[in-house]
């Protein structure tokens, strides 16, 4: 060594055997181990010199690399102890790691650069890595830009020699190459240099996460799930040591071997467990934002291997992105699948991608991973705007059922008690947005297919998260298959102890109030919009609808409940529905409305303009499109801001928008217009319509029976009396009537057997066995409850040619059949109502018109009274009970204080206590009066104004009376109160 040469050239020098040894000192090419723990105490007491030091080392590594390349063994075996010296400074100056970072990554990616295919020097190289991202905090990276551009590079050759494909026939050479630069990537997954700067995060896990994803995509979901819980039962890898969880100065860096003598070489399983283990750490160590990004990059990985066909890795990455997540950043991963749904939203076809993203959202979704933080409110708008843009570019585009699939995903997680009835409102909400004023497509032009499509998509979503969040699982043997006589005169079991256990929910059940807005689609102009909305009326009805009053299951027994039942607040309440109508009892009024629209009129659905709409908004919002219809009509909605719904669980309807709403209640204006007084051969309604009609009425009496026997037998009445059609009425005319005292008919059958009426199921069942052939009511084909079905085909009334002349056939006899009805003991007993007033109120006239408005909220005198005192809903029955007085129920049970005495001196009597203020009696002047679907909605009705209150001012009398109350007043010879002490006489 020369006299002058630098003291840490010396040191550095004295690491390595003499030249003539050099070339064999192998296998291990290790340094002098005394000369090197002289050099790193030197570097360690001084830490000014480590640049120097790394310089030195920096020169010998490219001089090294540069012989190396043409096959030179020393310079190679020179490299290799290079590279040890390098790691053991790297170990021993962890607490100045930044000082030698520029050097060290420098001599790595010359290494990296020159001799990738040399797998023993990339080892070598991957342990000095690892060691460097074990005691590194990463700040270095953010502030050179020269070593970050360095460090980058590093990472691209490490994932490189993961995803090598080496030309050998030996598989446990590329496994080898795998498993090492999967080791660095692993390294670099633990280390704080890829969490420390959000700016760095993105680069660093774009190429990590590539690499990572090529080995997952293409293992087989078996082989992944074994992976995945051989992971879980070791927590520790047996190629590296897990680090980032100490303290820097308590780390310890793994050290990184090409191959062990005496083991064998590492299999595919060992590399897929290893990738798997390192993107589990990576996804377990981001925060919210940094999940974000690498979902970003997930998805840019994935196009980039071009594996997005792989639709079932990619339901399984998805499922083990949220457990591997942290609790609370899991919404990341459902949030950033849709949003990348909304990006490529604009796709002229169905890509792969599209496909691969869809089933990923459900698989989140229905998986047990909790998640929390999750706006499902702004997940189904953006479905929602997802489905209508995709129906706009093509009505029969391939994604739309999946993404149906996706909103129905949206129940199998219950977050809060109201999510589900949220998300109805919010989906029924652009339902109406979408009956009313359609779809445009690219052409800007509207159109009924896809108009129908984006309609029976949203009904398929609102029924399919309805069932999940029962616990419904949407498979091809759960299906609701309609029949045209129930075979069963039991209605199905309501009893929640009887359910299985998956099936039970404390969640809030989706109110009539919200479910009244769809009814119209009942008499919507295309029947496979139809035919979806009736059944998804009739698992409304047996599923969501609330049944009060009507079942009682106690003990697993079912039985009709009496409404006269129970204590005489009870008696009242349930009188008080039936009067008056809760939510569900208004939506059954519009549905008979309906119904009987349905089955007489000659003008079904909307009609529009011609004129063109503006183009489809990026934000989802429905442009406007004209109706042809009368002057708009009011539409009933809350009043004062309240719901009228007496259990107090469900809010108030949510309206659509304005110009939906005022163009719905001109078609229902337009649809009372043309309900004719007499069936004729103009009504539109087909068999398969009628078909429908029955499986809906079947529902009601069947899991309502007592409300949809109140509700439901004057509109029988009334549809039987449009069939009394004179002798010379056509043939056509007379087709129809004889369908719908078919239809007539088997409602009686069905109410026969579900109120135990033998009486009635036979004079049903006798008018039936007398029928002809044909015409008959079709049985309607299967349908599963949240699947997008193909659209449904009616069946029409066949030809008058080839039927020849109708016979009229002996039907039911709906007088005789009525008044069998109203003498059977169990209707008496369920509604309270003996013959007479059960003969009287079905026999009232009933009118498409009085039930629309039947089924509107009612006025404030019959909602609950507006005071600080327990909330009584009033009604005529309320009062009619023996010892229930309003003051008696009203009146506050709380004591008589000094508190009282003083407010009473003061002026403020009864402001603290309201059992000192008389209650005024019950007046109707400032009630709204009922709406009338014929009186026009712009005018305002003329009320009694509230009259202004006087200023209260203390009586003698209310000081008087706050004193007797007390026991210190004036006392009376009969007054039980005496005073404490007797004055002298």
């Amino acid at each position: 060594m020369h006299l002058f040469t630098p003291n840490h050239v010396s040191l550095i020098a004295a690491c390595y055997p003499s030249s003539s040894v050099l070339a064999s000192s192998g296998p291990e090419y290790r340094p002098n181990a005394q000369e090197l723990s002289k050099l790193t105490y030197y570097a360690a007491n001084r830490p000014g010199k480590i640049n120097k030091l790394g310089g030195e080392l920096e020169k010998r590594v490219k001089a090294g690399c540069h012989k190396a390349q043409y096959g030179n063994a020393r310079a190679r075996a020179s490299l290799l102890i290079t590279l040890s010296v390098l790691r053991a400074l790297a170990v021993e100056c962890r607490r100045d790691i930044s000082l030698l970072s520029p050097a060290l990554v420098a001599c790595l990616k010359v290494t990296l650069d020159s001799l990738s295919s040399d797998l023993e020097v990339v080892a070598r190289a991957a342990s000095v890595f690892t060691a460097w991202c074990t005691f590194t905090d990463g700040h270095v990276i953010e502030a050179d830009s020269n070593l970050a551009r360095d460090y980058l590079a590093v990472l691209r050759r490490f994932a490189q020699l993961s995803t090598a494909d080496v030309k050998s026939v030996d598989h446990e050479l590329r496994n080898r190459t795998r498993l090492v630069g999967l080791a660095a990537l692993t390294g670099a997954v633990n280390s704080e240099a890829l969490y420390c700067s959000s700016n760095q995060y993105k680069p660093q896990v774009s190429i990590i996460s590539r690499a990572l994803l090529f080995h997952v995509m293409n293992a087989e979901l078996s082989v992944l799930d074994e992976c995945a819980e051989a992971i879980k039962s070791n927590a520790t890898s047996i190629y590296l040591a897990e680090f980032r969880s100490r303290p820097v100065i308590e780390r310890r860096a793994a050290s990184i071997h090409a191959h062990v003598d005496g083991e064998s070489g590492p299999s595919s399983f060992d590399v897929l467990t290893t990738s798997l283990r390192a993107l589990q750490h990576m996804i377990q160590h981001s925060d919210g934002a940094q999940m974000e990004l690498l979902m970003l990059a997930t998805f840019e990985g994935l196009s980039d291997l071009k594996v997005w066909e792989k639709l079932d890795q990619s339901r399984w990455l998805a499922q083990k992105a949220c457990e591997w997540a942290q609790y609370q950043y899991r919404y990341a991963v459902p949030t950033r699948l849709v949003e990348q749904l909304l990006l490529i939203q604009d796709s002229l076809i169905c890509t792969a991608q599209h496909r691969a993203l869809a089933t990923m959202v459900p698989a989140v979704f229905t998986s047990p991973v909790p998640l929390v933080n999750l706006s499902t409110s702004d997940i189904i708008s953006n479905l929602i705007t997802l489905v209508l843009r995709r129906i706009s570019i093509d009505p029969q585009d391939a994604l739309l059922s999946s993404l149906v699939e996706c909103i129905s995903s949206l129940g199998a997680h219950i977050y809060y008690s109201d999510q589900i009835q949220d998300l109805a409102s919010e989906l029924v909400s652009r339902l109406v947005t979408v009956e009313m004023q359609g779809v445009t497509g690219r052409d800007k032009e509207p159109g009924d297919r896809r108009r129908s499509q984006a309609i029976r998509c949203l009904l398929a979503g609102l029924l399919g998260f309805m069932r999940a969040a029962d616990g419904s699982q949407v498979v091809a043997d759960d299906k609701n298959t309609p029949q045209n006589i129930p075979s069963s005169s039991i209605p199905q079991n309501n009893d929640p102890s009887q359910r299985p256990l998956s099936h039970l929910s404390r969640r809030t059940r989706v109110s009539g109030e919200v479910w009244h807005e769809t009814l119209s689609l009942l008499c919507d102009g295309d029947y496979s919009v139809r035919s979806d909305y009736a059944h998804t009326l009739v698992d409304y009805l047996r599923k969501e609808i609330p049944k009060r009053g009507d079942m009682t299951d106690e003990n697993g027994v079912r039985r009709f409940r009496p409404l006269i039942e129970g204590s005489p607040t009870h008696q009242a309440n349930n009188i008080g529905i039936l009067s008056y109508g809760d939510s569900a009892t208004r939506s059954l009024h519009a549905t008979h409305a309906y119904l009987f629209i349905l089955a007489t009129t000659s003008s079904l659905g909307i009609s529009f303009n011609s004129t063109p709409s503006p183009a489809y908004s990026a934000s989802g919002d429905i442009p406007s499109i004209g109706v042809t219809a009368p002057t708009p009509q009011n539409e009933s909605g809350p009043v004062n801001g309240h719901s009228t719904d007496p259990q107090g669980s469900s809010p108030a309807r949510r309206s659509p928008g304005l110009l939906a709403r005022i163009r719905k209640s001109s078609n229902t204006q337009r649809l009372l217009e043309s309900v004719p007084e007499k069936v004729s051969a103009a009504a539109s309604a087909s068999l398969s319509d009628y078909a429908l009609i029955l499986y809906v009425l079947s529902a009601i009496h069947e899991e309502v029976p007592t409300r949809g026997l109140l509700v439901g037998l004057p509109m029988l009445m009334a549809l039987h009396g449009t069939t009394d059609i004179e002798d010379g009425t056509n043939e056509a005319s007379k087709q129809r009537v004889k369908v719908i005292h078919e239809l007539l008919a088997r409602v009686w059958l069905v109410l026969g057997r579900v109120w135990e009426c033998t009486e009635l199921v036979a004079l049903a069942e006798k008018a039936l066995s007398t029928m002809d052939a044909a015409p008959t009511l079709p049985s309607l084909p299967e349908f599963i409850p949240g699947v997008l079905r193909p659209a449904q085909t009616e069946v029409r009334f066949p030809s008058i040619e080839a039927e020849g002349t109708v016979g009229l056939w002996s039907s039911v006899n709906a007088e005789e059949a009525l008044a069998i009805l109203v003498s059977s003991k169990s209707v008496q007993d369920a509604t309270g109502l003996d013959r007479q007033g059960l003969l009287r109120r079905c026999s009232a006239k009933w009118t498409v018109d009085t039930a629309l408005r039947d089924s509107a909220d009612r006025p404030s005198n019959h909602r609950m009274m507006e005071s600080g005192s327990p909330l009584l809903k009033l009604s005529p029955a309320l009062m009619a009970i023996e010892n229930l007085s309003l003051q008696s129920l009203t009146r506050s049970v709380r004591g008589v204080g000094v508190t009282d005495l003083r407010d009473a001196l003061e002026g403020r009597a009864g402001a603290s206590n309201p059992a000192l203020v008389r209650r005024p009696s019950v007046s109707t002047l400032e009630c709204s009066p009922s709406l009338d679907l014929r009186s026009s909605p712009l005018g305002l009705t003329r009320s009694r104004s509230r009259p202004k209150k006087r200023a209260v001012t203390s009586s003698a009398g209310e000081v008087r009376d706050v004193l007797n109350r007390l026991g210190i007043g004036k006392q009376n010879g009969s007054s039980l109160l005496k005073a404490s002490f007797q004055s002298p006489a």
